[in-house]
């Protein structure tokens, strides 16, 4: 199964990554860079811990002035296009946003990435707006996937709280080289998956077009095929119906029940000693929290499943074309954590493995960008309110860059969505998402660089 070797590719970097640590450290048993300890003792901490040697707790703060000057246009430019593709191919941008506060702006990392969590969640909310206001694409079904985000929200927060803690174990060298085996690999995978789709919609329209030629109804007009429906998002019904038809209340309600259960754990778990009986409890209250709620939707997508093999019904469960067995749920929660760990340990937020992944398993491009999206607005917005609560980015730059990618996050849907519905090409969308990852790692590693020769 190719999507099976897509995630041994992951999980083999992953691999060596860990091995490298115990086979290149110094006489002490640390790495070079080590972090302090006191790192460890928090979330807020270990989540700006920047995959860089400029990223230590003795990074002094530095907040530039909020004033017209080419940096602040060239960043909202940056900024505006970044949010505006990211959203689109359901990534995020965190891979640009970083670099370009650093290298550009100016800002310590910790605090670009405290701005980068604000810009990825104003983009990830305007997405999910207006998501929730256009029709499914093939059926009467909402947009966003309920019971995809279900199965894997839980299991990618968890994950996330996981690859923070790595970021302060590992060298930046090492995450340096994660980055370029994550990042090209899914890249150069979302490319050739994105080529396939195109030659697919080639092949439709030139069998659509002789359609045209040869098949007329008792009015004249021309029939086409219900087949190519896929690539045209239905605008039949007013926004509001498709509010109404997109929001599955149940489910959100259990996702920011999730979102509120993680954040109050986290808070907790900042203000207690690093490595003590109640810090090690309210880190292990997260499994039970997260494994519950994934459960329960496992058991429901493989009864669910059971019963439609039972009574002969080949229609797919969920948006994803898998068989929902035991082993392929394992399989998703083995995603779903290591796409957290890895989203984690290179400050990414998970974004860059959802949304590839979801193609991967069978979703087509429209539904796995919006629920990919909403997703990412869950992780996002708890890392945003932490660091407000902590006070480690400028409230006048938040607000700023966040209005920035929420025009952004808005336009770029909209623009992109017209774009898909005139060339009747939803690969655009895969094309977008390769794009972004593969511009987000030449943009890490340059930031590497830079600070690697300021040293």
């Amino acid at each position: 199964m190719a999507t099976r070797g897509f995630v041994l590719y992951l999980l083999s970097g992953f691999s060596v990554a860990v091995l490298s640590v115990f086979f290149f450290t110094g006489p002490n048993g640390y790495h070079t860079h080590t972090y302090p300890p006191s790192n460890l003792s928090s979330l807020n901490n270990t989540v700006l811990q920047y995959p860089f040697p400029s990223v230590s707790s003795s990074t002094e703060k530095s907040w530039p002035e909020l004033k017209f000057s080419w940096r602040i246009v060239s960043a909202t430019l940056i900024g505006f296009l970044g949010s505006a593709f990211g959203t689109v191919g359901g990534v995020g941008g965190g891979g640009i946003f970083v670099p370009m506060l650093t290298l550009i702006v100016g800002f310590d990392t910790k605090s670009a990435a405290a701005l980068s969590k604000c810009m990825i969640m104003g983009a990830s909310t305007s997405s999910v707006w207006y998501n929730l206001r256009v029709s499914h694409p093939i059926k009467e079904a909402p947009i966003i996937d309920y019971d995809l985000a279900l199965l894997f929200q839980p299991m990618l927060m968890l994950g996330i709280t996981v690859g923070v803690g790595l970021s302060v174990v590992f060298p930046y060298w090492l995450i340096t080289v994660l980055i370029i085996i994550l990042f090209m690999g899914t890249s150069t995978r979302s490319f050739f998956k994105a080529v396939q789709m195109w030659k697919e919609e080639t092949i439709l329209k030139k069998a659509l077009e002789e359609q045209r030629q040869s098949m007329v109804n008792s009015h004249g007009e021309l029939l086409l095929d219900a087949e190519y429906d896929p690539l045209v998002p239905r605008e039949e019904k007013s926004w509001i119906q498709n509010l109404c038809s997109n929001l599955r209340w149940k489910g959100i309600v259990v996702l920011v029940t999730v979102w509120v259960i993680f954040l109050l754990l986290q808070i907790l778990k900042n203000d207690t000693a690093v490595c003590t009986a109640w810090y090690w409890v309210l880190f292990l209250l997260q499994f039970p929290v997260a494994i519950v709620v994934f459960g329960y939707e496992a058991v429901k997508l493989h009864s669910e499943y059971e019963k439609r093999i039972i009574s002969g019904n080949t229609e797919a469960v969920c948006e994803a074309n898998i068989e929902w067995s035991v082993l392929n749920l394992a399989f998703c929660a083995l995603c779903g954590i290591l796409g957290g760990t890895v989203g984690g340990l290179l400050g990414s937020g998970g974004g860059f493995i959802l949304g590839p992944l979801l193609l991967e398993i069978g979703v087509i491009p429209q539904v796995a960008s919006a629920t990919a999206t909403f997703v990412m607005m869950f992780s996002s917005s708890l890392s945003v309110v932490e660091f407000y609560l902590l006070k480690r980015f400028p409230i006048p730059y938040g607000l700023y860059l966040m209005g920035v990618s929420v025009m952004a996050g808005f336009w770029g849907q909209f623009f992109i969505r017209k774009l898909v519905a005139v060339l009747k090409r939803a690969s655009i969308i895969v094309f977008i998402l390769s794009g972004v990852i593969f511009a987000s790692a030449l943009t890490m590693v340059e930031s590497s660089a830079s600070n690697r020769a300021s040293l």
